[in-house]
């Protein structure tokens, strides 16, 4: 299969520290990390889960104006570094509820993707604070077509599944992963990747957050690029702030799909899902 300019794809994975309740901190942190990414020939930055502000439930309850300034400031940054974002980031729903939120942003600064987390971590009370999305979201980008989740979601194979029928080639899944489940956030990465014949990007964050009476977390970093035969392309470590640069080709996920035939192999009138 020739490979083709456009399938070319530069990816920054931008491990970081969130500081909570302080988006202005983090965005001043971010510009510098998206200036470095366009330095560097970046066509796209990732960045973790909640990257503005973090989980202070009752913060992003009570910040409903704020946090659509943040969306506009991080549309802006786009359109001045003239380079695709992502990452989630509390949104405030028709009904004014806070939804967490991946998206992708243009280079023009236009929501090309927004996608809602669809699968709500109870273990930490997200459910009781934020709205569940209802839908998923496949983003026709230069590069192909982009899929997009959130952390939790890794654990649910059929969302990755559907995103690889209708011709996703990558996933973003930006991610507030802790400890102590590092092995499950590689493995599943890899199995997410290599099952679905696509490339996935984790970018993760690192550092420690108070979430009251369920503890402190501390996240474990592990950012990671995957490829389409599971091989690691980036991997961060557990502990520090770290700016991942890699080039990909997208083409690559059509070529293995071609030789290694898993989706027309499948028998889903025999598979029973309710």
């Amino acid at each position: 299969m020739l490979h083709s300019p456009e399938s070319q794809l530069t990816i920054t994975l931008a491990q970081m520290k969130v500081v909570y309740r302080r988006p202005d901190e983090n965005l001043a942190k971010a510009e510098t990390l998206i200036a470095e990414a366009v330095r560097r020939g970046s066509d796209l930055i990732c960045f973790p889960e909640m990257w503005t502000t973090g989980f202070d439930w009752h913060y992003l309850a009570t910040k409903p104006r704020e946090h659509e300034e943040v969306i506009e400031q991080v549309a802006a940054l786009a359109r001045r570094h003239r380079i695709w974002i992502n990452g989630s980031l509390p949104m405030v729903t028709e009904d004014g509820r806070i939804a967490n939120t991946s998206i992708l942003f243009s280079a023009e600064g236009k929501r090309a993707g927004v996608y809602r987390k669809v699968h709500l971590f109870s273990l930490l009370h997200e459910d009781r604070h934020l709205v569940a999305g209802d839908s998923l979201t496949v983003v026709n980008t230069p590069w192909g077509k982009v899929g997009l989740s959130v952390c939790y979601d890794i654990r649910f194979p059929e969302l990755y599944r559907s995103y690889a029928l209708q011709g996703v080639r990558l996933v973003l899944a930006p991610a507030a992963f802790p400890d102590p489940r590092r092995d499950h956030w590689q493995v599943l990465s890899r199995a997410r990747a290599i099952e679905n014949q696509m490339f996935l990007a984790g970018v993760n964050r690192v550092g420690n957050e108070d979430f009251g009476p369920d503890g402190v977390v501390r996240y474990f970093g592990t950012s990671l690029l995957v490829d389409p035969w599971g091989k690691l392309v980036l991997e961060a470590g557990e502990a520090e702030e770290e700016l991942l640069v890699a080039s990909i080709d997208l083409c690559e996920a059509d070529e293995l799909r071609s030789r290694m035939r898993v989706f027309a192999d499948r028998r889903p009138e025999l598979y029973e899902l309710s």
